[in-house]
């Protein structure tokens, strides 16, 4: 007779959770690494009452933000390779509603989550209940719904006994490097709370194996091929290199071929900025190195990369006569993309064998071609350092001059964390790397408000190493609240806030759209009626005081280069705060080297309309589909 256990619902979840274990490459660790939550009526009296019941095995963490606490989850996933993550419970309602974006952001960048939003009563003994949303065509739809779209996996536990197999299957998707994204287990809060008997099995050790799928042969001989015939191959390394964690062998191809390698936002990183054959970032935000080579390159291999807008300079930037395709991905989604050939199969167990392969032929790169870019790279560097130059460290400083101060001051093994903005695109331009996993920029959903809370989850796995949010002022305005968590916890993140007055990538965009950046500015209004009166009185860094934050003031060069310094040093949740200077009187950083396709008036009558669209059609007409 099958041994039982009798708990409640959540109960037995959080225990269930806490007995699941990720493997790989003999590196075994915990799945769920611990709970985030903010509890309400719909969630306190059952998985709260679960925490507190077993809180020896499950760890918790207080959010103020629901949002914040998936990004927060987020950033500890993507820190830990994906073999571990956290959970996050909410109640029902705006809380459930609150997890939508951070979800999107977690399917979106294929980094495993697990949402546990409180649900409507599945018996319906009043309906409805304080929060619910009635919708009268269906009586078993609730505002959890919203949470389908964006999930990898959704199930609504209705009886006690669907736990069973929805939990295990949670897992599976968690666990798997194809499928895993946001996952969401809905729980009315009276199931929550209902008792069953649980048979023992449900609660054994589990592990989960996460797969490292090899080369199919004649998909791996195709590939050899194409790669000997090309005389300008280029490699493109997306994310999945760090999710596969294939940096090491991605440098063995690289060195032993002398192939050049570009990154995605994603992939950059996988290469030392000083690696011979790294040429930097790619596409719109790219180096004119790499851009490039994108454009006169007959073959492209992309390794784990998913050729988003950004990367492709939409559709514009492999204009190569003849320009071939090879994906190496995971996901075979992916693989076929561009009318490429696919070498669907993990990203380091493909570099290996691709590597091998030419080995065993002597290939490389013609001397040339390797000549040509290490010299334009060459080239690109200086460019670097003219934005990263301060010649008078009595002004305010730009941010490309922000950045090369931090360039100066960081180690291996600090992390840096962003998302939106403008910072993306300078970043990716001129940011030396210089481990695999400093370069922690969450462009795949470019999500404001992303940093502080991510910035969190990472120092939670490196608890030794430096870890700084970068955000603008826009960036911070939208979730700063983490802060509180971070001081609560003692996790001593550093905070860099940028001050330009607005959203100044917005209103760069808006200019070159012929939206003249209208409504981008944090001013007051004019006379006629646009933003464009003086700067609002906004005090961000006594806002971060006030929430517990040491916080270091920087007016000039001088000043920003001690407190970065000072900021690094400390053990503590630290803030820096420097209003930035505009790139029109001092050098800034270079301009896109790829165009990237937001659609402009086709008709206006306003000057600066009529001249984008007229930009804007000459761009288009570039475009190429790759079939």
């Amino acid at each position: 007779m099958t041994s039982t256990t009798r708990l409640t619902v959540a109960q037995a979840l959080v225990r269930f959770l806490a007995a699941q274990y990720t493997e790989r490459d003999g590196d075994r660790q915990r799945l769920i690494g611990a709970t985030w939550g903010i509890f309400g009526h719909g969630n306190v009296a059952g998985i709260g009452q679960a925490l507190v019941e077993y809180g020896d095995v499950m760890p918790y963490h207080q959010g103020r933000n629901e949002q914040a606490m998936v990004h927060a989850a987020v950033g500890y996933a993507r820190q830990s390779g994906r073999l571990s993550t956290h959970a996050v419970t909410t109640s029902i309602g705006p809380g459930a509603t609150n997890l939508v974006t951070g979800a999107a952001l977690a399917t979106v960048n294929h980094l495993p989550v697990l949402l546990l939003p409180g649900d409507v009563f599945a018996t319906r003994p009043a309906d409805p209940v304080l929060q619910q949303l009635e919708v009268p065509y269906a009586g078993d739809v609730s505002v959890n719904d919203c949470l389908r779209p964006v999930s990898r996996y959704f199930d609504r536990i209705t009886r006690p006994e669907a736990l069973i197999p929805a939990a295990l299957q949670a897992m599976r998707v968690l666990t798997d490097p194809v499928e895993t994204g946001a996952v969401t287990l809905a729980l009315p809060q009276d199931v929550q709370a209902e008792a069953y008997d649980w048979p023992e099995e449900f609660f054994a050790e589990r592990t989960w194996a996460v797969r490292r799928p090899a080369v199919d042969q004649a998909e791996l001989a195709a590939a050899v091929r194409a790669i000997r015939e090309a005389r300008r191959p280029l490699i493109v390394a997306g994310g999945g290199v760090h999710h596969s964690r294939a940096e090491g062998a991605l440098a063995e191809l690289a060195s032993a071929t002398r192939i050049p390698v570009a990154s995605t936002q994603a992939g950059k990183g996988s290469l030392r900025w000083d690696h011979p054959q790294d040429v930097g970032g790619i596409g719109h935000t790219g180096t004119a190195t790499a851009d490039e080579l994108a454009r006169t390159a007959d073959l492209v291999i992309g390794v784990g990369t998913r050729y988003t807008d950004f990367t492709t300079a939409s559709g514009t930037l492999f204009g190569g006569s003849g320009v071939r395709f090879l994906n190496l991905n995971i996901a075979p989604y992916d693989g076929h993309k561009l009318g490429g050939l696919p070498l669907v199969a993990d990203a380091r167990a493909g570099l290996e064998e691709l590597t091998e392969a030419l080995l065993l032929h002597d290939h490389r790169a013609e001397p040339a071609y390797v000549t040509e870019y290490t010299d334009d790279k060459e080239r690109w560097e200086y460019r670097v350092d003219a934005a990263y130059e301060t010649e008078d460290d009595d002004i305010r400083p730009t941010q490309p001059q922000v950045l090369g101060m931090l360039d100066e001051l960081v180690t291996e093994d600090d992390i840096l964390i962003n998302a939106a903005g403008s910072l993306p695109g300078d970043l990716h331009k001129l940011w030396r790397t210089r481990s695999r996993d400093q370069y922690h920029v969450e462009y795949g959903y470019s999500c404001m408000g992303y940093e502080i809370p991510a910035a969190i989850g990472v120092r939670m796995v490196a608890p030794d190493r430096p870890v700084w949010a970068l955000v603008g002022d826009g960036t911070y305005l939208m979730m700063p609240t983490e802060i509180v968590t971070a001081v609560q916890e003692g996790v001593a993140i550093k905070v860099l806030i940028l001050q330009n007055h607005g959203y100044a990538s917005i209103g760069g965009l808006s200019e070159a759209v012929g939206g003249e950046r209208y409504g981008t500015a944090y001013r007051f209004r004019a006379e006629d009626h646009t933003y464009t009166g003086a700067p609002l009185p906004v005090d961000l860094a006594a806002n971060a005081a006030s929430l517990g934050m040491r916080v270091l003031r920087a007016k000039t060069v001088r000043d920003l280069r001690a407190a970065l310094a000072e900021a690094r040093a400390a053990d503590t949740p630290t803030c820096v705060y420097v209003e930035t200077e505009t790139a029109d009187t001092v050098s800034g950083a270079p301009p896109a080297q790829a165009w990237w396709d937001v659609p402009v008036a086709e008709t206006a009558t306003r000057s600066s309309a009529v001249k984008a669209r007229e930009e804007y059609d000459r761009h288009v007409a570039a475009r190429r589909r790759h079939l």
